[in-house]
């Protein structure tokens, strides 16, 4: 009984969604982390602002310190490092294999303008962009609820943009591409850190 307990509580805990929600209106940009039911804030920090005093102490603290390091510190060869990039493109490569789920993409430009004859143009160029965007989000994500709308506005004075998007992968997806990723890493590393003493490969 405890086993069957165990693996239903693994399961579920696969099965957790975990992402990004994305906003962007007329009161700025706003970002979410989603972790199942959870959604604390990215952007903007809720964080209390502390004295102007102690920002610029801290700063020219960082300065210093930021400073000596430079002094101290040249920095490794970047070519020793390939082998880690080529692991890590072939890693975004697997997780745009439509492994991320786009629940909500929800678009709307609202065109600017008093001449009809250049707003009609724009609003054709317009639902051709998304038209051609479109395909190529499909083409790496899984899409469920896709809302994109093009309208004019003859009175505004500029064009306005609003649009919620909400992306999320679940805990298990992500673990096994972790683990077959990270071990591929930690080996290219540990053949860097081979080289580096002056071993063979």
């Amino acid at each position: 009984m405890g086993a069957l307990i165990a693996l239903a509580v693994i399961a579920a805990l696969a099965c957790l969604p975990l992402g990004i929600q994305a906003k962007y209106d007329e009161g700025g940009a706003a970002a979410r982390l989603i972790l199942g039911p959870l959604r604390p804030s990215l952007y903007p920090s809720k964080k209390k602002k502390k004295s102007s005093q102690k920002t610029e102490n801290k700063k020219t603290d960082k300065a210093v310190r930021k400073q000596t390091a430079d002094r101290e510190k040249k920095g490794g060869s970047f070519s020793d490092f390939f082998p880690l990039l080529d692991a890590l493109m072939d890693f975004l490569g697997d997780l745009l294999c439509r492994k991320l789920r786009v629940k909500k993409l929800q678009a709307k430009v609202t065109l600017a303008g008093d001449d009809p004859c250049d707003l009609a143009v724009n609003y054709g160029r317009a639902w051709a962009a998304l038209g051609n965007l479109v395909p190529v989000l499909e083409r790496f994500f899984v899409i469920k609820k896709r809302d994109l709308q093009v309208q004019c506005d003859f009175t505004a004075e500029k064009t306005l943009f609003d649009a919620h998007l909400e992306i999320t992968i679940t805990l298990g997806r992500l673990l096994h591409l972790g683990l077959r990723y990270g071990i591929r890493v930690l080996r290219e590393y540990m053949k860097i850190l081979k080289l580096r003493k002056g071993g063979a490969v």
